[in-house]
């Protein structure tokens, strides 16, 4: 049985094991409707024109996991960002882990998106936010029918939160191949403030997919400075669809670090609703053997006076891939914005790929937008220098690499995340490049 007819097929069943309401129910059931028209997406669509899931979907997944696997602190401790005191939001092949979680909190809701949909006290909340957003595209829409867990973060007006929540995804492998849905919601009232650290993870080499939808709001005056960590194993992709909104005069921001896994495809969409806001976009890809990273942003300007920084960075080596496709559209309504794209790429190795298309799509005639996109190899006249003065090849080829990258991690404004970048950057090139780690 192909996955989409094992997907279809299994609905009914899932349904039945639910306690929620009608408002809940048909907004999965049309969603289900929308992913049986769609199917799942295809090198046809100019959306994913350089991407194939086709290796992907072979496996006979495991659409339901179960999680009665024990998984002891010590086996999961150097996933976590563990140098900061945080919240931690842990799941478990799907799951909710209260052994491994730290939700203890003062000032703000961290629950379950399973509690979220299902008790009265959320219910305003779910109403005016859940699945507003989100397009309903392949991927989005089968999340979006079998939507039951993930986090559920709302943080009300005036609250700073004192700091940063993680959300962590383990995957076991108890199963041959185990596919999983989370689903986040994240709602940041007028002047509150919050940092998010969001991580995919499996622990042994069987195949994963995870398909995870996160809806970001960010009301007005406040700010979200979101980090999404991608180190997962070889045998595992991840189809990462991120939907963010913003009022008037906030800010949100999000860096994602793609390093490991097998496909990798960041949806990243932001919407502008209201003067003011600024948007931020950056990215660090560095990947090797066959792996590949698709990165598929946008940023809708709708009002005047806004502002959108993207700034990606791809260093590729053997036969990997990537992709980078951001698209820019100003309205003719949105006077005045500043948009500003970049995507620089290195390629280390005559086999590698980069897949690049920036796309703006300018309606209004007072604007500033710019957008920019090199792909070359390393500076041989720098090689050459620093061998001049005693620093071996390898190593220079790695500061020169590091130093490429740089001006994405300036921008990370955790420390203890930085570090942890700076780490991972020094073990995918296979060096120790002397920072303090």
């Amino acid at each position: 049985m192909e996955l989409k007819e094992k997907i279809l097929s299994s609905y009914v069943a899932f349904e039945n094991d639910l306690n929620t309401n009608s408002d809940i129910h048909e907004i999965r059931s049309k969603a289900l409707q929308n992913f049986e028209d769609l199917g799942f997406p295809s090198k046809k669509l100019e959306a994913w024109k350089y991407t194939s899931l086709n290796s992907v979907l072979k496996h006979d997944y495991s659409l339901f996991p179960d999680n009665d696997t024990a998984v002891e602190l010590a086996d999961v401790k150097k996933y976590f960002i563990h140098d900061i005191d945080s919240y931690k939001i842990i799941f478990i092949d799907g799951k909710y882990s209260s052994f491994l979680s730290e939700t203890t909190h003062d000032g703000m809701d961290v629950c379950l998106m399973s509690a979220a949909l299902t008790k009265a006290k959320y219910k305003p909340i779910i109403e005016n936010y859940f699945n507003k957003v989100a397009k309903q595209d392949n991927m989005t829409s089968l999340n979006t029918a079998f939507a039951t867990e993930g986090a559920f973060i709302h943080i009300p007006k005036n609250v700073e939160v004192e700091k940063p929540i993680q959300i962590i995804n383990f995957t076991t492998g108890k199963e041959n191949a185990t596919m999983l849905q989370p689903r986040n919601l994240v709602v940041v009232e007028r002047n509150a403030h919050v940092q998010i650290i969001e991580r995919h993870q499996s622990l042994t080499d069987n195949a994963a997919l995870t398909n995870v939808v996160t809806e970001i709001y960010t009301d007005t005056h406040a700010t979200v400075d979101y980090y999404k960590i991608q180190n997962d194993n070889i045998n595992a992709s991840l189809v990462d669809n991120t939907y963010i909104e913003q009022q008037k005069e906030s800010t949100c921001s999000v860096h994602t670090f793609s390093f490991g896994g097998n496909i990798t495809r960041n949806n990243l969409n932001f919407y502008q609703k209201g003067e003011h806001i600024n948007s931020i976009l950056k990215g660090i890809t560095i990947i090797e053997g066959k792996q590949l990273v698709d990165h598929y942003t946008l940023v809708h300007h709708i009002e005047p006076n806004c502002e959108s920084h993207q700034d990606y960075k791809g260093i590729f080596n053997d036969r990997s891939t990537g992709v980078f496709n951001g698209k820019v559209v100003v309205e003719k309504e949105a006077q005045k914005t500043n948009a500003y794209q970049q995507n620089n790429n290195v390629l280390i190795s005559d086999k590698a790929t980069i897949n690049a298309k920036p796309q703006l799509e300018i309606f209004a005639d007072d604007v500033k937008c710019s957008h920019g996109c090199t792909i070359g190899q390393l500076d041989e006249q720098a090689l050459f220098y620093m061998q001049q003065r005693g620093i071996p090849k390898k190593e220079a080829r790695a500061l020169l690499m590091y130093a490429f990258a740089n001006t994405v991690l300036e921008s990370v404004k955790i420390p203890e995340v930085k570090k942890r970048i700076n780490k991972l950057i020094a073990n995918k090139l296979g060096v120790n490049i002397g920072f303090d780690l």
